[in-house]
Formats: C-alpha cells, structure tokens, sequence
C-alpha cells in the first residue's frame, strides 16, 4: 500500500499505451509542457500520472493552439492510470529529455482540468495494491513460458537496459506475470486496459492465459 492515498494536482500524461504497475516505460520528452512536468518532477521526486488516451493524439497538432486550442480538449482518457515514477533521466540535447519510469499504484482520476499552458492535471485517489497471490498450479506454465521468453531475449544478447521487463522477477506471483505478459502481448488498448484496471489478480492471470492459448502461444 501507499503512505500517500490521494494527489490533489496530480500532472496526467495521456499516452497510447497502458502502464501496468512494474512496468517498465521509456520516454522522449519533447513537447514544453511535458519538458516542465517531468522537470518538476524529478526536482520534487514525485511521480506524474499515466493515463491511456480513449480518442485523441498524444501529441500537439497543428489544430491546437498554443494555449491548449480545441485539438486539445478533444482529447479523452481513462480515468484509471498509473503512477509512473522516474528512475532515470538523462538530457541529450537542449528541449529534449531522455527518461525511463516504472509504473507503481493505480489510480483514479476525478475532476480532470485543462492548464491554460496544455497540461492536464487532476485529483488522483491511489487505488489498493494487487494482493499478493500465490499462482495455482493449474496457471503455472504461464509464468514458465514468460520465463522462457525471459532466456531467449538473453540468449539472444538483449542488454539489461534493453529489456522489456525490469527485475525484481516475480514469476510466482499471479499480478506480476499477468501483469508481465500484458506488457508483451498484442492486444488493443481496451482490452488492456480493462485487464489493468480488474482487482482480482487470479482472474487477470486467467483471462491472460486464455489469450495466450488464443494466440497459439504455448503454455
């Protein structure tokens, strides 16, 4: 659990992509109003907010104004997001930062609002971490076969830093594996989402098994 159950302003980055909690997130930060927010946040330490964009760009286009125009406010999100929090941070050039996050509680958003500068903010109360849940033996050969896609990307000499999954493992836990295999499996961004936002880990393992089988993935 938290020791901070709610953020009173906290800064949204609406993306295409779902974070899972311990996901592993690599970012290019470019436009203004993200280069302050992320600055801002490594200042105070804080994490920012993702959320998974429902209709909508993640980047400024030319309909929008500088001021955050009506291309913009047609931007629609979830309301239940991740905290990312930054690991590392580096500035290759001016305007652009270099970050990698990983994804820590759920949240909820209520009372989004719209900076006048194109920064979405808002109330974020922390939702309750996944239990920890042993994985029945019946589900075991998921985490076996995400193991063994763990080995093959070594094997096949993916760095430490370019892996798409981060240690700590925890391949006997239902939240992490179902979490992990989410991460690496192609599906639309409904689906993941509604996979992410479930409270019952077990059922997130089991509905991410059968996908695995849908797939023809051997478990």
């Amino acid at each position: 659990m938290t020791n901070t159950p709610s953020h009173d302003a906290l800064p949204l980055f609406p993306l295409e992509l779902v974070l899972f909690p311990g996901s592993y997130l690599p970012l290019q930060i470019f436009e203004v109003r993200y280069l302050d927010m992320v600055n801002q946040c490594e200042k105070s330490g804080a994490p920012f907010g993702v959320v998974t964009l429902a209709r909508g760009s993640e980047v400024r286009t030319a309909a929008s104004d500088p001021a955050g125009g009506a291309g913009t406010h047609q931007k629609v999100f979830h309301p239940v997001g991740t905290l990312a929090r930054i690991t590392q941070l580096s500035r290759p050039q001016p305007g652009l930062i270099m970050i990698n996050c990983i994804g820590a509680q759920r949240f909820e958003v209520t009372r989004p609002a719209l900076l006048k500068h194109g920064l979405w903010v808002g109330h974020a109360e922390v939702l309750p971490d996944d239990q920890r849940v042993p994985i029945p033996e019946d589900l075991l050969p998921v985490a076996s076969a995400l193991a063994r896609v763990l080995d093959t990307l070594k094997a096949q000499g993916v760095t430490p830093e370019q892996m798409p999954i981060q240690p700590p493992y925890a391949l006997h836990d239902c939240a992490w594996v179902a979490n992990r295999w989410c991460d690496l499996l192609p599906m639309a961004l409904a689906q993941k989402q509604r996979l992410m936002t479930l409270d019952n880990p077990l059922l997130r393992l089991e509905l991410v098994s059968d996908l695995l089988e849908r797939n023809g993935i051997a478990t």
